[in-house]
C-alpha cells in the first residue's frame, strides 16, 4: 500500500478568503478548518496573510491582522523558523501577494526560499 508522500507528488495549500480582515482573524480563532500555516487572502483590502494563532500580514496592508514587529531577516527560512511555521507556507504568502501587486510588509521582503 502506499503512503500518502509516495502517492502525492505535491503539497496541497489551504486558501481562505475573506470580505474584511476581521473576518479572516475571527475565522482563525474558531473555524477548525483553518490551521496554522493557511493562506488567508481579503482582495477588498489589499491583505495577504497567515493563519496562526494571532494571525499575520504578509502585505504592508495589514487591516484587523498582526503586523510583525522584528527586522528583516536573511531569508524565509530563518523567518519561518521565528514562527515555527513552514517555509512553503510563507513563500505561498508572499508568492501570491506578489502576483497580486500587493507590496510586501518590510519584515517579508526576504529571498524566497532555497530552491
Amino acid at each position: 500500500m502506499l503512503t500518502d508522500s509516495e502517492r502525492f507528488a505535491f503539497v496541497p495549500r489551504r486558501l481562505h478568503g475573506f470580505k474584511t480582515t476581521g473576518n479572516a482573524y475571527d475565522a482563525c480563532q474558531c473555524d477548525e478548518t483553518i490551521t496554522k500555516g493557511d493562506t488567508l487572502i481579503v482582495l477588498p483590502e489589499g491583505v495577504v496573510g497567515i493563519a496562526w494563532t494571532w494571525p499575520i500580514a504578509v502585505t504592508a496592508a495589514n487591516g484587523a491582522l498582526h503586523r510583525v514587529k522584528d527586522e528583516p531577516k536573511a531569508s524565509l527560512t530563518e523567518l519561518a523558523a521565528t514562527f515555527d511555521m513552514r517555509v512553503e507556507d510563507l513563500a505561498e504568502a508572499t508568492g501570491l501577494a506578489r502576483a497580486l501587486g500587493f507590496a510586501l510588509d518590510p519584515v517579508f521582503e526576504c529571498p524566497t526560499a532555497p530552491g
